[in-house]
Parts: structure tokens; C-alpha cells; sequence
């Protein structure tokens, strides 16, 4: 009776399958296993080994040794050849996410929606120019949204963060200020002082994390006032049209409110009170430094770079903070 033909076995998980075939084409192209053992800094008998296991795996000889040189097969030529294409993708494949790699593909940014429209939006031209191989996906919403759960590479936050696993970038920071529409004024009166604000109406948040008070400095000491809104919004944009329609006072971010202030749709109040405080805006993701992919890594510098949020720390007639002022609290 004739033996049965061998048949490949399956690899152990430990098998180094790319560096067996690393071997073979090395001992192709120099012809011996000497030659390929000098150029892999190995003894010939680790190379010869080498192919004796990947022989036995794959039940089929791959050479056809002689004292003065080693040949391949048919089956070691067949083997050799695709060897090479696989060797060649998997350059490929690290090429492509290594941190040294031309950054390309998909990043999904979230973002408050007046941060999106004020900062990403006119950024995302230049970014894409710089990076030709970006996909970019913003998500625009006043809630804060878990990185993970919702696949974002990179969320926009401002307000001091609290204790998480995820890693911020400072792109600047803001001042906050009360604001009215000057129709608004003109029905209610400007109050002139926190105490005042009892007979106005307020605008404020809904979000689970909205500090429920405005801070000013009264007589050097830090005052917070409850706000009692009148009327609670979750979206900072819908906030600001409603205090330029007349709804109320409100507290918005000087770089949201900063177009309205220059054309007058809005009017700070209550700036001898200003706290001076300053609110930061990161850039947060999760995820080791050294080893975030290069598109995200890309996206990173990039605002870090570019988002200039200067102009949103003062307004005239309001005093910059002193140097090390405390960030307000977090709000969405």
C-alpha cells in the first residue's frame, strides 16, 4: 500500500510564518545558505533549520541542496514568488499606519455646535489643503459624547476637564460674558449690579453638567448668583439667538458671542463685575501620545497650530485677567 500523501499542517500561533519566508527569498537571491546567513547576521544552521521546518509544515521540499550551492524547487519557486508579493504588502500595510506614514483616511471630530461653526468650520478648508489624504466627519452637538462609545478620533471641549482616561491638547481659552440685546435693555433696564439681576430674566442650560450660577467679584470677594432661568435651552447657538431676540440675559463664551458684540446685536452688561476668569478649550482623545495613528495625530497639530482664540480672552472695557487666573467652571 502507498503512503499517503503529506499534507500542510496548520502554523502554531507562535510560528514566525513572515520570517520563514523572509529566509527562503534570502536564500533565493544569494543562492546558498551561507550567503543568506552572513546577510541575516545568523548561522547557516539557524537558516538551514529555518527551511527544514518550513519544509516539514508544508510537507512539499522547497531546495534542492549541493555542497556548492542551494536551488529552488518548483514548489520552492512557486512559493518564493509569492512569498515576495506577501513580504511587499505587509511593508505596505505598516507603512500605512506608522507614525512616520503620509496621513490618510477617516477622522471623526465632535464638537459643541457654536465651536464647530465658529473654529472647525473655517478651518477645515486649509486642514484638508494640507492634508490631501484626510476624510474629515464632524459632528456638531451641545451634548458631550463619549469618545468610544460614539467612534470620535477627537472631541472639542471647553471648561475644565474632569479626571478621565482621555489625554487634552490646549488649543486657548475664552472669557464669558452677561449679555442683552440692546432691545431688551431698553425695555428692562441695564442692571448695575449682581444684585439686580432678580428682576431680569435669565437664560441658562439644560445640560446635566451647567453650573447653575453666573460668578462676579463684588468688593474683591467672588459672589456666585443662582440664575432661575427663564428659559433653558441645550444648544449654545439657540442660546444666543435668543438673547439677540430679546428673550433675556445671558452668559455666552466672548469668542461665540463676538460678532454679535461688534455689530451691537448684543451688549455686555455688568463688566466692572467680570471675575477675570478665563474658560480653556481642549482638544481631547483617547489613546497613547506616541502612538496615535497619523491622521489623528495630523488633525492634532494641526488646530494646535491654528486655532487662534486670542481676540476671545478680553473685550474692551472689561481688564485682562492677571497672569495665572483661575478657568471657570465646566460648562458644555
Amino acid at each position: 500500500m502507498q503512503p499517503a500523501p503529506s499534507t500542510p499542517s496548520i502554523a502554531h500561533p507562535d510560528t514566525n510564518r513572515s520570517g520563514e519566508l523572509e529566509v527562503l527569498v534570502i536564500v533565493a537571491e544569494r543562492g546558498s545558505l551561507s550567503a543568506a546567513a552572513r546577510q541575516l547576521g545568523v548561522s547557516p544552521s539557524a537558516v538551514s533549520k529555518t527551511m527544514s521546518r518550513l519544509e516539514a509544515r508544508l510537507g512539499v521540499q522547497l531546495l534542492q541542496r549541493s555542497t556548492r550551492r542551494v536551488q529552488l524547487t518548483p514548489e520552492g519557486r512557486q512559493l518564493c514568488e509569492r512569498a515576495k508579493q506577501v513580504l511587499a504588502d505587509l511593508d505596505d500595510a505598516e507603512a500605512a499606519v506608522a507614525v512616520r506614514s503620509v496621513p490618510r483616511g477617516l477622522v471623526r471630530i465632535s464638537a459643541s455646535t457654536s465651536v464647530g461653526q465658529r473654529v472647525l468650520a473655517p478651518l477645515a478648508g486649509p486642514l484638508l489643503a494640507a492634508h490631501p489624504g484626510l476624510r474629515l466627519e464632524l459632528h456638531f452637538t451641545d451634548h458631550v459624547v463619549d469618545l468610544a462609545e460614539n467612534g470620535m478620533d477627537i472631541a472639542i471641549r471647553w471648561g475644565r476637564l474632569p479626571p478621565s482616561d482621555m489625554v487634552a491638547r490646549l488649543l486657548g481659552r475664552t472669557r464669558q460674558l452677561v449679555v442683552a440685546s440692546p432691545d431688551y435693555l431698553a425695555r428692562h433696564g441695564t442692571p448695575q449690579h449682581p444684585d439686580e439681576l432678580a428682576g431680569h430674566r435669565r437664560l441658562g442650560w439644560t445640560y446635566r453638567r451647567a453650573v447653575p450660577h453666573w460668578p462676579f467679584t463684588v468688593a474683591g470677594q467672588r459672589v456666585e448668583v443662582e440664575i432661575g432661568e427663564a428659559v433653558r435651552v441645550n444648544d449654545g447657538d439657540a442660546l444666543r439667538r435668543l438673547a439677540i431676540h430679546g428673550a433675556g440675559l445671558a452668559r455666552l463664551s466672548l469668542y461665540h458671542a463676538w460678532d454679535d458684540l461688534q455689530s451691537g446685536r448684543l451688549v455686555p452688561v455688568l463688566e466692572a463685575f467680570d471675575t477675570g476668569e478665563l474658560e480653556p478649550i481642549h482638544a481631547v482623545y483617547l489613546g497613547r501620545p506616541d502612538r496615535l495613528p497619523p491622521r489623528t495625530r495630523a488633525v492634532l497639530d494641526f488646530l494646535q497650530a491654528h486655532v487662534d482664540l486670542r481676540h476671545a480672552e478680553s473685550w474692551p472695557g472689561i481688564v485682562a485677567p492677571a497672569a495665572g487666573a483661575p478657568a471657570a467652571s465646566p460648562t458644555p
